[in-house]
């Protein structure tokens, strides 16, 4: 092998994504309240985009595809060139708003309305931020400032709290915790210090496993205190693996108690900390709406009145075409309209890539809305990728984490996008379909004599879904049902 440097020419052909076509994607890609917000930074930044105002029509009926992955007229050629006057693309912007009047003749100068509008804009963002919730950790705290303890085992107590998990485990050892020379007054020190944190609320913080979770949960004043007691410490598999025969035999207990304590059981906390998690769910804005037309079929829109048209100003314009500009002027007018228009043309296409694939998908879908989840059909992203004639990612872009108004509710786009499995006639069946009727026999089994994934596959074929038995039990794995053991109510034998 021989090392050496030097000059060397080489043809290679590598695809560069534009700057029109990265801001279209992106754009794509928020929902219409990220949308929102990005239009108003936009416009915060660059003072050649205007409101303008608003045209009252009727929902807007799918148009002719535009491809998203082609290239605009804007990336053709930039709105504004630096070697003309641009005359031809000056017209171009024109057209966009001929309709629209002037607001900005006299210059570019903010109206009190419209700082009124920004101000009271700001006001609700800010009104609309969540407090603070008090966390496990600083809830902890607040009780151990409230105990007289030593100094040193404070400062165990701290680092104890300062090692749980969002559950309230202690995930690591005592060891872990203290110094690699630590003596045995050191160790005892640090279980003094678990066990002050032990007493803490939530009852069962500190623990380092489950059962010794549910053993701080006991009090001597409980009901069936002794078979609690003795269900968790020795026989938590066998409740787990429904096992009451042989927790009877081991115990002397009978069925009926071991239930009975095992419904007591199941009122302890098994993850005491999990009270402190965050359990905030965003607001939920539909970007597509979708409604049956005269002739009965469903026709999908765009409900976007929250978004504020927006418009090339007209008193920029005039200022780079007049020549009284600097040269430092001009470019940066040039810069901002070519951003503004950019940005103007990004949301017009992302408007019609979501309206024709949210069309498609809905096409596909029909059964699943005139007749609900059970009939939901078998959807991948390439079906609507080839059938809108875009590539799979655009796709993906535009149903990432947008929402459908439906007759049957409020959806996400993705709920529609579902695996399936063949059957052994050769059909495919969607996943859902499985799972909703699986559900559907479990529940209304005897549970004295709980359905076998034999059984469940006679049922379902009866139902008009033909899978095989290791389909059934993959499912059923996966949707969290115990087997048929576990399923059995022993009291009814």
């Amino acid at each position: 092998m021989r090392l050496s440097f030097g000059l060397e020419q080489k043809l290679a052909q590598k695809q560069i994504l534009a700057p029109r076509m990265i801001q279209s994607m992106e754009l794509l890609q928020l929902p219409i309240q990220a949308l929102e917000e990005r239009i108003e930074l936009e416009m915060s930044e660059n003072p050649v985009l205007e409101l303008s105002e608003p045209v009252m029509d009727a929902p807007v009926e799918a148009v002719e595809t535009v491809h998203p992955d082609a290239p605009s007229e804007s990336e053709k050629e930039m709105v504004v060139d630096e070697s003309s006057n641009n005359a031809e693309d000056f017209e171009r912007l024109l057209e966009l708003d001929r309709q629209i009047p002037d607001y900005f003749d006299e210059g570019p100068r903010t109206s009190a309305s419209r700082r009124q509008d920004d101000a009271d804009r700001r006001h609700d963002q800010l009104s609309n931020i969540a407090s603070p919730s008090e966390t496990l950790k600083s809830a902890l705290e607040m009780q151990l400032a409230e105990h007289e303890l030593v100094s040193n085992v404070r400062l165990m107590c701290e680092r104890i709290i300062s090692s749980l998990d969002s559950n309230g485990y202690l995930v690591n050892t005592l060891e872990d915790l203290l110094p690699p020379d630590a003596g045995d007054s050191e160790i005892q020190l640090a279980h003094q210090a678990l066990e002050n944190v032990q007493r803490l609320e939530p009852k069962g913080v500190g623990a380092r496993n489950l059962k010794e979770c549910l053993l701080l949960q006991l009090e001597p004043t409980m009901d069936l205190y002794e078979e609690l007691k003795t269900l968790i410490s020795d026989h938590l598999d066998d409740l787990k693996e429904n096992r009451l025969p042989a927790i009877q035999r081991k115990t002397g207990l009978s069925i009926g108690q071991i239930q009975e304590a095992w419904e007591e059981l199941r009122r302890l906390n098994p993850k005491p900390g999990a009270i402190y998690n965050d359990s905030h769910v965003p607001t939920v804005t539909p970007d597509v709406f979708v409604d049956r037309d005269e002739n009965g079929a469903y026709k999908v829109w765009l409900e976007e009145t929250d978004l504020p048209p927006l418009r090339i100003s007209h008193y920029y314009r005039e200022r780079l075409m007049s020549g009284q500009a600097s040269v430092e002027e001009k470019e940066f007018i040039k810069r901002k309209i070519n951003a503004a228009q950019w940005l103007i043309e990004s949301i017009e296409q992302r408007r019609n890539t979501l309206r024709n694939v949210s069309q498609a998908i809905v096409d596909h879908q029909t059964k699943y809305l005139d007749h609900g989840p059970e009939s939901i059909e078998p959807l991948k992203m390439q079906q609507i990728a080839d059938k809108v004639k875009v590539h799979v990612t655009t796709v993906s872009r535009a149903v990432d984490d947008k929402w459908i108004q439906t007759p049957r509710g409020l959806l996400s786009l993705r709920k529609f996008f579902v695996g399936g499995t063949m059957s052994e006639d050769g059909e495919e069946v969607a996943w859902d379909a499985v799972r909703i009727k699986l559900q559907e026999l479990v529940e209304g089994e005897d549970k004295s004599h709980p359905h076998s994934d034999d059984v469940l596959v006679k049922l379902l074929k009866g139902n008009g879904i033909s899978v095989a038995r290791r389909t059934v039990t993959k499912y059923r794995k996966k949707m969290g049902i115990p087997s048929s053991r576990q399923r059995r109510d022993w009291s009814a034998t």
